[in-house]
């Protein structure tokens, strides 16, 4: 990966802020011309560093009212036990984020629901039969201070 800079940077950022830009207002932001900034932006997402666009939704508008952070550990370690772990989660709609730890727990998942009642059923119904789980604490949001933030670039 070569190595970024100032105008790397601000394209970077103006597309965290709206990925939906056009290449002549990405351009006008970056003070780059459109085929610059496009052949800039087409070799960083050659590269990974863009990994991809979409939008940013609503979670409460969307139905999705509950959010707790749910950290698992698991009864026995092992690259097959986590694995199928891994794949079970990677299933599971509700679970937005799963974070490998260290320390205490082995997992931190970021859950939503619509609702306690169906964040109860999720968690008998579906958490508590994932391969290999030995015991889940639940962490119900009350207030989200900072969401998902941009990276600093």
């Amino acid at each position: 990966m070569t190595e970024l800079d100032a105008y790397d940077r601000r394209i970077l950022a103006a597309l965290q802020r709206d990925g939906r830009l056009t290449m002549t207002a990405l351009a006008e932001q970056v003070a780059l011309s459109a085929t610059q900034c496009a052949r800039r932006l087409q070799r960083l997402e050659a590269e990974g560093l863009v990994a991809g666009y979409g939008a940013r939704l609503d979670r409460v508008k969307a139905g999705w009212s509950v959010m707790v952070l749910v950290s698992v550990a698991l009864e026995r370690h092992g690259e097959a036990r986590a694995e199928a772990f891994h794949q079970a989660v990677r299933r599971l709609p509700e679970v937005i984020e799963c974070l490998l730890l260290t320390g205490d727990s082995d997992y931190q998942l970021r859950v939503v629901a619509p609702d306690l009642e169906a964040y109860a059923r999720f968690v008998t119904d579906t958490l508590m039969r994932l391969p290999g789980v030995a015991s889940i604490r639940s962490g119900v949001v009350l207030t989200e201070i900072k969401g998902l933030s941009p990276l600093p670039v």
